[in-house]
C-alpha cells in the first residue's frame, strides 16, 4: 500500500485539499473528479495505490466547492494553472472523468504544452470544446461506459476524429461512472496507457 498524505494548497486566495501519494521524482498525476466525487473516491478506489505503485506522483484533488476544497470563484483552468505553478511542474498527466473529464480536456486545449497525457472518462462538454480539440498534441486514452446515460457514446468518435493522438476503450455494460464499476480493468487500463506513453 502506498503511503497517502494529505494536503493543503493555497492558490492566490483559493484553498485546495488534495491527497498525495507516490515518488516526488515521478511523472505527475492530477485526477480530477467527476460532480458527485472527491479526491476521496480515488484513495476508495485503490487508484492513488495502483498509480503511486506504478512509479507515479500522484496528486487527486477537490476542486472548488467540492469534497474539503471550499467554494471559491477561481476557474478550474486556473485552479491547475495555479497549483502547476505551485508545485514547479512543467507538465502533467491529467485524469478526468465527466465533468473532471471537461476540465482535463479544456485545461488541455488552453494549455498543449504542459499536458504530458492525457485520460477522460465519458467526459461532458465534448461538442462545445470540439472546436480547439485538434490543438491537444499529447496521448489521450478515451474509456467510455457502454450503458452510459449521461454523456453520448458518439461523443468518443468526436474525440477519435479530433484528436491528432487518441485511443478509445469501451466498457462493456458498464454506467457513466464505469472506473466505479471495474475498477481491475480501470487499473489495468490506466497502467498500461501511461507506461506506453511516457516512455
Amino acid at each position: 500500500m502506498a503511503s497517502i498524505t494529505e494536503k493543503n494548497f493555497t492558490l492566490d486566495g483559493c484553498s485546495i485539499h488534495a491527497l498525495e501519494a507516490g515518488p516526488l521524482d515521478g511523472p505527475t498525476v492530477i485526477l480530477l473528479h467527476g460532480m458527485k466525487f472527491q479526491a476521496q473516491t480515488w484513495w476508495e478506489l485503490g487508484t492513488l495505490d495502483a498509480l503511486a505503485g506504478s512509479g507515479m506522483h500522484v496528486l487527486a484533488i477537490d476542486m472548488p466547492g467540492f469534497g474539503q476544497s471550499p467554494e471559491h470563484a477561481m476557474p478550474p483552468g486556473e485552479v491547475l494553472t495555479q497549483l502547476m505553478k505551485k508545485c514547479e511542474l512543467e507538465q502533467v498527466i491529467l485524469v478526468g472523468p465527466s465533468m473532471g473529464g471537461r476540465i482535463a480536456l479544456e485545461f488541455a486545449i488552453a494549455h498543449p504544452d504542459s499536458i504530458k497525457a492525457l485520460v477522460v472518462v465519458g467526459p461532458v462538454g465534448v461538442e462545445e470544446n470540439r472546436a480547439g480539440l485538434s490543438r491537444i498534441t499529447a496521448p489521450v486514452l478515451v474509456i467510455w461506459g457502454e450503458e452510459d446515460q449521461v454523456s453520448p457514446i458518439a461523443h468518443s468518435e468526436t474525440l477519435l476524429n479530433e484528436l491528432a493522438d487518441a485511443r478509445r476503450e469501451i466498457y462493456p455494460q458498464a454506467p457513466h461512472p464505469c472506473y466505479l464499476e471495474q475498477p481491475d480493468r480501470w487499473h489495468a487500463s490506466l497502467k498500461k496507457f501511461l507506461t506506453d506513453s511516457i516512455k
